[in-house]
């Protein structure tokens, strides 16, 4: 499964199927761990969780071990998860399962397939994670709904979990054998929120390339800065891309210069001594390429990343049909997704920079020596203009680069030291997700800015095909004004708009 399948799940409404051969895999694996595990001590089954591994448990008691770690474990805190990450998580722990190395029952697999199916989603406090044993805390909510307890959300409302699943027809799980543990012990919920991060940043670094060449048709710029020939001197593919979707963008422009008939044409004859249109301009105009460049390279890496854990079987310990024998590792250890997610933050946090300097420089008069100050079309000290939007603008960027510190080295040993080096992969999800709503908020803003421009110099008939639409976009939900009135509203419904493109 690919990140765009998830998409096309969580935001397409596309059922999940389960293959027959999947479900096969399930089963052989079930059958293999319930003969193997006879007269075995094996992690989990017979035994305590974490450092209570070394306490035997009676026969008598293993169904009630697993009801045990689901109910213990539920102890998350916080505001809830939105449903997007919950479903991509219960994605994600679905897609362990049907590895074939997880030893469960295919009713749990069955179970899981009708909640995301029927858009049955559980309560998950936001906070409780340290990313390994991976994500307990909040996959034990998961596993807490499974088994008919607990709340979830159905229809747009919080309701208890047995009411739903008897609404459905639904029958919570049994446990048949280790299915307790298996729900709860994992990266899921980290590589869930991690997935939704990155499609939320595919669309914010699709609009950050459409606003940087509305930037520079603003600012009538030189089209070199985006060409083939410069940029293929620099070997980087996320910089070749960026350069290359400009170019096309571009194509359409009446606004862009080209350097040669301007000032390398033999004809071009101008004596000033300072010249008044800028022979090169300011670094967040010209070096768009060389700065998301870096974001699509992290952007694409990070997805591959995903992929991978999302494909993979995370949990512990792991039942190996093929060569018969169960194996104590740490695959539920989350330091893959950790990671990742500190990188991508820290290039959201530098493509939101990039979009707040230029709004700057649309605000700066003195700077772009074209516009009013703060694109204010009011009169001039009666009205304000943007003012107090670039207020908003850099204190959200300030935010994000606050939480652009890492979170993958705050490792804190706990759980008696038995976890005594951990992820917090799901610590560095959720930041990373801040980091990307801050985003949208100063996108949001910025596209504003742009408009205002745009219509200061009456240049909208002359963009590219390409930003002339994302005008006429930004345009339908904030007509051009002159007048002071609160736009905090309008703010909210860009941003919808930039989630929904």
């Amino acid at each position: 499964m690919t990140v765009n399948d998830i998409k096309e799940i969580i935001f397409g409404g596309k059922d999940l199927l389960i293959s027959e051969e999947d479900l096969r895999k399930v089963s052989d694996c079930f059958d293999f761990l319930c003969d193997f595990s006879k007269d075995r001590i094996i992690y989990g089954i017979n035994t305590g969780f974490g450092p209570m591994a070394q306490y035997r448990v009676s026969d008598d008691y293993l169904t009630e071990l697993q009801y045990n770690i689901i109910r213990s474990h539920s102890v998350g805190a916080g505001k809830p998860l939105a449903p997007i990450y919950v479903k991509a998580a219960m994605v994600a722990r679905l897609m362990t399962f049907v590895q074939g190395h997880s030893g469960v029952h295919k009713e749990l697999v069955l179970l899981l397939q009708e909640f995301i199916n029927n858009n049955i989603i559980p309560y998950i406090p936001k906070h409780g994670s340290v990313g390994a044993s991976g994500d307990l805390v909040q996959l034990a909510h998961i596993a807490l709904t499974l088994i008919g307890e607990g709340e979830v959300f159905y229809n747009g409302t919080l309701q208890p979990t047995a009411g739903v699943l008897q609404q459905l027809g639904l029958k919570p799980l049994n446990i048949h054998l280790r299915e307790g543990l298996a729900v709860t012990n994992g990266t899921a919920v980290m590589t869930g929120i991690g997935i939704v991060n990155t499609l939320y940043v595919q669309k914010l670094l699709d609009t950050a390339i459409l606003c940087s060449l509305w930037m520079n048709e603003i600012a009538n710029s030189y089209d070199d800065l985006m060409s083939e020939e410069l940029n293929m001197c620099k070997h980087h593919k996320g910089q070749i891309l960026v350069a290359e979707r400009m170019r096309t963008a571009a194509a359409s422009s009446k606004c862009l210069l080209k350097r040669e008939n301007a000032l390398y044409n033999d004809l071009y004859n101008n004596n000033e001594k300072i010249f008044k249109h800028k022979i090169q301009p300011y670094y967040s105009l010209r070096c768009v390429p060389q700065i998301l460049g870096p974001v699509y390279d992290t952007l694409l890496y990070c997805q591959s990343v995903l992929e991978n854990e999302l494909n993979s079987a995370d949990d512990n310990p792991i039942i190996d049909p093929e060569s018969k024998n169960v194996y104590h590792g740490g695959n539920f250890h989350g330091d893959y997704i950790s990671l990742e997610m500190d990188k991508l933050k820290i290039a959201v946090t530098k493509m939101t920079m990039l979009m707040e300097r230029q709004m700057n420089y649309l605000f700066h008069d003195k700077i772009n020596e074209i516009l009013p100050p703060f694109v204010n079309l009011g009169v001039l000290g009666l009205n304000y203009g943007m003012q107090a939007m670039q207020f908003t603008a850099t204190s959200t960027t300030a935010e994000s680069q606050t939480l652009s510190n890492s979170m993958y080295v705050h490792s804190i040993p706990n759980n008696n030291d038995n976890q005594d080096i951990v992820s917090m992969g799901t610590n560095s999800a959720l930041l990373c997700k801040h980091v990307v709503e801050n985003a949208f908020q100063v996108m949001a803003i910025h596209l504003v800015a742009l408009a205002q421009a745009t219509d200061c110099l009456k240049i909208s008939s002359s963009l590219s095909d390409k930003t002339k639409s994302l005008y006429d976009d930004i345009r339908a939900i904030v007509p051009v004004f002159i007048d002071d009135t609160p736009k905090y509203k309008e703010i909210a419904n860009i941003i919808d708009y930039l989630k929904n493109i």
